[in-house]
């Protein structure tokens, strides 16, 4: 359970300061931010209770043990293709019994002495890892493209990020559900929005695509790490879009949004990458896990948002990483208003929506 202490003084620091920064043009009440972050709590706490039950299930194990042959063989393919010699990680499992303990838990799976499969479970416990509904921020834009790669001429760190999500009721993975995902580039800038603060061209689409998960609830991005920028911690954000509609054009219309939420990344691993070119071009102001409006560093056994991540190459960050992360929803949830758009992508386009950052 998120420590009391902690979610107290989030909101007092919320009550003080009255409205506070997050994407650069957005504002949050002080009591929006409270409401979000209990609401994402309560929800943890009770997808938590459902995983659970699901823990020692053969469904919940079968499932596991596909998941683990599956990030095995990609961490193999990956490293050919990049032809990486380097051996398989170990796995260091984790526990999180306490909020104190989870601060510093260290995410990165990665080693150089044996291979075992262990090492590519769902969080290496019983349970999948969850990131429950926050906000779903103000550069959400309708009509992105089903695809996997969504690096385009982006430089960065190569990632290679996959999302199992999990059904807390049956056990099994939610099949054909539509991921949508978005972040800023190396230098913290997001595409097809311009506003002050993020002056990119309306005709990106950098960093932004959609897939469809399998019937293992699994869908994966070709993408590059994050960059940062001033008002936020390092982060991802996840849309899921079900019962939709495919378009001709190849993208999506229609639905209902069952999951919002967003990842964020060990300190370490950022401090990592963004001693890399071009993150280390970025001037922008650093804020940390700790300092996030939305208080990743409240993470303990029902809200844990660090995807779990190995090196490809175990001495060149460079060469990428392979991450992964499973969340535990409730598909028959709806969050479709709490969605806002900041545009919708034409083809050739983003055409701006009135408005899209006001009561964000």
């Amino acid at each position: 359970m998120v420590q009391l202490s902690n979610l107290l003084a989030t909101i007092a620091t919320a009550s003080l300061i009255g409205t506070t920064l997050a994407h650069p043009g957005e504002t949050h009440s002080r009591t929006q931010v409270r409401r979000d972050i209990l609401k994402r709590d309560a929800l943890a706490t009770k997808a938590k209770r459902g995983l659970d039950a699901c823990s020692n299930t053969l469904k919940a194990r079968q499932l596991d043990e596909r998941a683990i042959a599956r990030r095995s063989a990609k961490a193999d393919k990956l490293r050919a293709v990049r032809g990486i010699s380097t051996n398989a990680p170990l796995l260091f499992r984790r526990n999180l019994t306490a909020l104190e303990e989870f601060e510093t838990h260290n995410h990165n799976l990665t080693s150089t002495y044996t291979t075992d499969m262990t090492l590519f479970s769902s969080n290496g416990s019983s349970s999948c890892i969850l990131t429950p509904e926050v906000t779903i921020g103000p550069y959400n834009i309708h009509g992105e493209l089903i695809r996997s790669n969504i690096t385009e001429d982006q430089q960065g760190v190569p990632v290679h990020l996959e999302f199992q999500f999990v059904n807390i009721n049956t056990c099994e993975g939610v099949e054909d559900m539509m991921l949508d995902i978005w972040a800023a580039n190396a230098t913290g800038v997001y595409s097809g929005v311009d506003v002050s603060g993020n002056e990119a061209s309306l005709d990106t689409t950098y960093l932004r695509g959609l897939q469809a998960t399998d019937s293992d609830g699994v869908a994966s991005f070709d993408t590059i790490f994050p960059g940062h920028y001033a008002g936020r911690a390092i982060h991802q954000h996840v849309v899921s879009h079900y019962n939709y509609t495919i378009l001709p054009n190849n993208t999506i219309v229609g639905g209902d949004i069952n999951h919002i939420g967003q990842l964020f990344f060990d300190e370490s691993l950022r401090s990592a990458v963004e001693a890399t070119y071009p993150y280390s071009t970025n001037t922008q102001s650093i804020v940390s896990n700790d300092d996030d409006q939305w208080a990743p560093s409240q993470a303990d056994n029902s809200y844990d948002p660090f995807p779990d991540f190995v090196y490809l190459d175990a001495s060149d960050i460079t060469k990428g990483l392979l991450m992964w992360i499973s969340i535990g929803i409730d598909p028959t949830a709806n969050y479709t208003s709490d969605a806002v758009f900041a545009g919708s992508w034409d083809g050739e386009t983003t055409i701006p929506h009135a408005n899209s950052l006001e009561g964000v």
